[in-house]
């Protein structure tokens, strides 16, 4: 059951990882501060006070 919370809370799955065209690669679109970019660089569990579900039909299910 961890792996679904830690899956849930991952970047991949946040409104704010957008793909840098640029660059070529996704980025974050939230500037950390210094402590939690060390949290976040060091692998520990790191929880994002800033992650946002990535879900487009979120405002479409208010309207129904």
């Amino acid at each position: 059951m961890k792996k679904q919370s830690a899956k849930k809370n991952s970047c991949e799955y946040c409104g704010n990882y957008a793909y840098d065209e640029e660059n070529d690669y996704y980025v974050c679109e939230v500037n950390l501060d210094e402590d939690e970019m060390v949290r976040f660089l060091s692998g520990r569990d790191f929880a994002c006070p800033y992650y946002q579900p990535g879900d487009e039909y979120r405002i479409v299910r208010k309207q129904m």
